[in-house]
């Protein structure tokens, strides 16, 4: 892997200005929605960069989500929850765990087609205490995978049959195959990285996973058959900077934007492929 499949130069920072990004995810209104570390929820304009604070949840945000009615799931670490934010800015607690285990550093929100949520908890840092909730539709939520190694970014296989989650200190990717009566299947590694932090995942419509690493900065790209290339690469760590979350967008979703948590930007590039449609529910 000497060789990048893209420049860096073919990336560029845009919307400056943001408190240190750690999150950032499309919605279905057209816009790019992305989190700082004072409980801001920002929606930005893909084109010019512009972007406004929609809500304040008063914690820190690390992932987030967005539902057909442009509600924003926002995991806070410090309110131990998921805050739902209203596109009118209303804040209240979505969800803070199940009755046996409350949440204590949820990550990662992400829907699927039936509308159940998907919550990673990092748990410890150098301990196997991460996990991953499913919040039904109902509001019945399950753990239903534990003793994960630092759980970190989430995403759904573009058939919607496996659940893909970054495991920061193995470090490395496993999945897990969503079964039709609820059940999962036993956590499969498919990646391991040397050497690296990987954090944010994100899919094309070919089946090839994105992943983002806090560090060193750079993002790779794992095909459906486990070749494992390196897309970009900023050794200065001035375009990707700590580069987290990442998410497709545009109106054709061929647009990559990346969050770097240690910087006030975040990043797009022009993709050869679209990314995978993400899942926005009503309720």
């Amino acid at each position: 892997m000497t060789e990048s499949l893209m420049n860096i130069e073919d990336f560029a920072p845009f919307a400056d200005g943001l408190d240190h990004p750690e999150c950032v995810t499309w919605g279905a209104d057209g816009y790019v929605y992305a989190g700082g570390e004072a409980g801001q929820i920002y929606r930005v304009n893909l084109d010019d960069g512009a972007f406004v604070e929609i809500g304040n949840t008063g914690g820190f945000i690390l992932g987030l989500c967005l539902d057909g009615d442009n509600n924003v799931y926002a995991c806070d670490m410090v309110k131990q929850a998921v805050m739902r934010v209203s596109a009118s800015g209303e804040v209240s607690t979505y969800t803070s765990g199940s009755p046996e285990r409350a949440m204590g550093v949820p990550n990662y929100p992400v829907f699927d087609a039936q509308g159940n949520l998907y919550v990673s908890d990092s748990g410890g840092w150098k301990e196997s205490t991460g996990c991953i909730y499913r919040i039904e539709p109902n509001g019945d939520t399950n753990v239903i995978i534990d003793s994960l190694n630092f759980a970190n970014g989430l995403a759904l296989s573009p058939d919607g049959s496996a659940l893909y989650v970054v495991l920061s200190l193995v470090p490395g990717v496993g999945k897990v195959k969503l079964m039709s009566d609820g059940s999962v299947g036993p956590l499969e590694i498919v990646v391991t990285l040397d050497k690296v932090i990987p954090d944010g995942i994100a899919f094309d419509v070919q089946g090839n996973l994105y992943i983002a690493c806090y560090t060193p900065d750079r993002i790779y790209r794992l095909s459906p058959q486990g070749d494992l290339a390196l897309v970009a690469d900023d050794w200065e760590s001035v375009i990707f900077s700590s580069p987290t979350n990442i998410t497709f967008g545009g109106p054709d979703l061929s647009t990559l934007v990346v969050a770097s948590l240690a910087r006030w930007h975040l990043t797009k590039g022009q993709m050869p492929v679209s990314g995978s449609p993400l899942h926005y529910p009503k309720f």
